[in-house]
């Protein structure tokens, strides 16, 4: 598959809710994800197709989404480009927010290799 072959489906799964199923169809058993700032209950950098499913999971079990988008995607040679915007809320504090960010994707041998996410803490 091309890069914007994964690219669109990608964005397609994520817009259904079913990001899991991207992380098993296009990542990588090496994949490299980097946030750009970490947390308490999250590194910066995660390793691994086992610890990339638990990062989602982690995320889905913490979170309510109220709702979501994903934008683009903004494809390269080998890197494709995606704006996530969300509503909210982090369910241990009750605290409600909305997020906007920026993954950067990586693809090499049809597979995602590394991605990126940069925040706008602003939106």
């Amino acid at each position: 598959m091309s890069t914007a072959d994964i690219a669109n489906d990608l964005v397609k799964l994520c817009r259904e809710g079913r990001n899991l199923e991207a992380v098993d169809k296009y990542y990588a058993d090496d994949i490299v994800s980097v946030e750009s700032a970490s947390g308490p209950e999250m590194p910066a950098e995660t390793k691994g197709i086992e610890a990339i499913r638990g990062k989602n999971k982690w995320w889905m079990d913490n979170h309510e989404v109220h709702s979501g988008d994903a934008n683009g995607p903004f494809i390269g040679e080998d890197q494709f480009a995606v704006e996530f915007k969300y509503d909210v809320t982090h369910k241990p504090s009750g605290k409600r927010f909305k997020l906007a960010e920026m993954g950067l994707y990586t693809v090499k041998d049809g597979k995602i290799v590394h991605e990126h996410f940069y925040y706008n803490p602003g939106a």
